[in-house]
């Protein structure tokens, strides 16, 4: 075949992520709190905006009455921020790791939520130094400690050589050695070690879990990482059960109890979005004003920087941001009904929970939401990340309500946080003589219509930070003896 130039007319299809959209996809995963960080950064660097006074229009609250809740939302579905997940990967939540993260609380009766985190909490030093003085034996020894103390770094580890620390002193390696041990009895249990098979023994000896077999898995870390668990259990001289129980409580300490005090002021759990029970028994559901500044553009400016704009170049500039004022004021208009609608929709598929607790808590899922409020699963998903609602329960994650299921009698399901919160009040009611084994747990949730297995009783437990039956027992046994 001869080769030859020649002219060729094609046909195609492709999608521009343009800066308009890329920010409308940034505004709707901010929470309130980042969005008045956005709106501070967007006044600086628009001459056109300007802060006004928030006041509420149509779409900014949502009455559910209490007949039918959702039915008529008076939002336009059409007006709602949809975006394609062709435009932007879908968000993903990852894991904190497999040691665990810390559960959070709320004012609610019957299940845990979410700690609101003060901003003036003390330091990790701070709240060492204040223990130092009733641990240390002297006045001398709470000094070395207080030395100790200073030389920790965030996660409470002491990495500095306690020889070189002595010298420096003027002190024996003995006295060191002592002032360490006090700062290590202190809380949280952990703190002042050098490794961390050290943090890890000091917390086994708290829970008096540090028995041959533990140490030996403790001292054996790198073949715990390596998943070298046939090996491990032949080390350790214990069987399956034994060293199943072993690793779940070795992964229920805590390797780094330094951070959960850290050195700077933590930003507290601002909730975005306000469920109040409305008079005629029904919900209001509106966004919360005092985190949520109002744009406005300055339209008298505007018109008297562009009589003053002497060329072309002066007044396409001003063109430009007059256009990036009215549209990012739409994209937050958007932004704020996308999330009412998103929210009035949730609080209808969980009208149980918000009337009568977690017991009433049903599997939801993104895509069940997303069907609802005929929008994409990634929108919504990105309208739940990183937002808050806060009701006469407390205040939760919207990432909360959305749960997984588990069989029940009556062929619905139910939520993994009802089951969860049930199995905590179960052993919160268990006789100290006749603790509860999993395997009770099963029978006792299988008569309330909870078809769930033994791996899954157990793994919800764990979950809640609550040991095993053996663990409990031993626990009761010494409060009793006290």
């Amino acid at each position: 075949m001869a080769l030859g130039p020649r002219l060729d007319l094609r046909q195609t299809q492709s999608l521009v992520m343009t800066p308009q959209l890329q920010q409308a996809i940034k505004l709707l995963a901010l929470s309130n709190l980042e969005i008045e960080t956005f709106i501070g950064e967007a006044l600086e660097a628009n001459p056109l905006l300007e802060a006004g006074e928030v006041q509420r229009e149509d779409g900014e609250t949502i009455d559910l009455p209490p007949e039918e809740p959702g039915a008529d939302t008076a939002l336009d579905g059409d007006s709602a921020l949809d975006i394609d997940p062709s435009a932007l990967d879908r968000d993903r939540d990852t894991g904190d790791g497999e040691w665990g993260a810390a559960h959070a609380s709320t004012p609610s009766d019957d299940l845990p939520g979410i700690d609101e985190r003060g901003s003036g909490g003390p330091t990790l030093a701070e709240h060492l130094e204040e223990q130092v003085g009733a641990a240390a034996g002297d006045a001398r020894e709470a000094f070395v400690a207080r030395h100790l103390i200073g030389l920790l770094d965030e996660a409470g580890y002491l990495a500095a050589d306690l020889r070189e620390v002595a010298d420096e002193l003027g002190i024996p390696l003995a006295e060191a050695e002592r002032a360490l041990a006090v700062v290590q009895s202190l809380d949280p249990t952990g703190v002042g070690a050098r490794t961390l098979g050290e943090c890890l023994a000091l917390q086994a000896q708290e829970a008096d879990r540090y028995d041959p077999c533990m140490a030996r898995l403790i001292d054996n870390l790198d073949l715990v990482a390596r998943g070298e668990f046939a090996r491990l259990k032949r080390m350790c001289d214990v069987d399956d059960e034994d060293f199943a129980e072993m690793l779940a409580e070795l992964r229920g300490y805590d390797p780094k109890p330094g951070c959960r005090f850290g050195g700077a002021a933590e930003s507290a759990v601002v909730p975005d979005i306000l469920v109040t029970r409305a008079k005629d028994g029904g919900w209001d559901i509106a966004l919360n004003e005092e985190t949520l500044p109002r744009l406005v553009v300055n339209r008298a400016y505007y018109v008297e920087l562009r009589q003053g704009c002497p060329g072309k170049a002066a007044q396409s500039w001003l063109g430009e941001k007059l256009a990036d004022a009215n549209w990012l004021i739409r994209a937050l208009d958007q932004r704020q009904k996308t999330i009412l609608k998103t929210a009035a929709e949730i609080v209808k598929k969980q009208e149980g929970f918000f009337r009568r607790g977690v017991s009433e808590l049903r599997p939801l899922t993104l895509r069940e939401v997303a069907e609802s409020i005929e929008m994409h699963e990634s929108t919504v998903s990105r309208v739940t990340s990183n937002k808050y609602l806060h009701c006469d329960r407390g205040t939760f994650e919207l990432k909360y309500f959305f749960t997984s299921g588990v069989g029940s009698a009556d062929g619905e399901g139910a939520s993994s946080q009802a089951v969860k919160a049930r199995i905590k009040a179960l052993i919160d009611a268990e006789d100290a003589k006749k603790i509860l084994s999993d395997d009770t747990l099963v029978d006792l949730l299988k008569a309330e219509g909870f078809d769930i297995a033994r791996r899954t009783v157990a793994k919800y437990r764990e979950a809640l930070g609550i040991g095993s039956s053996v663990q409990r027992r031993r626990r009761k046994k010494l409060a009793a003896g006290r």
